[in-house]
């Protein structure tokens, strides 16, 4: 049974920091692109971190580069998303994600979030 299991939300004061976690299980996790994304009530999701399979790779989109940063364990099938100098902005449910490379198949896969509140 796939299942991505995110951990680590809550309610943060501006400028302070969150470190979320996604354990995987069910896949062969080195074989999968791992990505976090992020969704306000009423918006599209928006990606927020990518990390390659082997973890020598990210990706941040403008929003949140130089803030976050993402990594991975693959001995433990475990994706991390260290986040600072948060903003109101950057309350969310925040989702774990997991794209197979390309060759392994085409199942993808989410997580069920975890929220994330910035706020004074």
């Amino acid at each position: 049974q796939v299942q991505l299991v995110e951990s680590g939300g809550g309610l943060v004061q501006p400028g302070g920091s969150l470190r979320l976690s996604c354990a995987a299980s069910g896949f062969t996790f080195s074989r999968y692109i791992m990505r976090w994304y992020r969704q306000v009530s009423g918006k599209e999701r928006e990606l927020v971190a990518s990390i390659s399979s082997t973890g020598g790779v990210t990706n941040f989109p403008d929003s949140v580069k130089g803030r976050f940063t993402i990594s991975r364990d693959n001995a433990k099938n475990t994706v991390y998303l260290q986040m600072n100098s948060l903003k109101p902005e950057d309350t969310a449910v925040y989702y774990c994600n997991a794209v197979p490379i390309v060759g392994w198949g085409q199942s993808v896969y989410w997580g069920q979030g975890t929220q994330v509140t910035v706020s004074a």
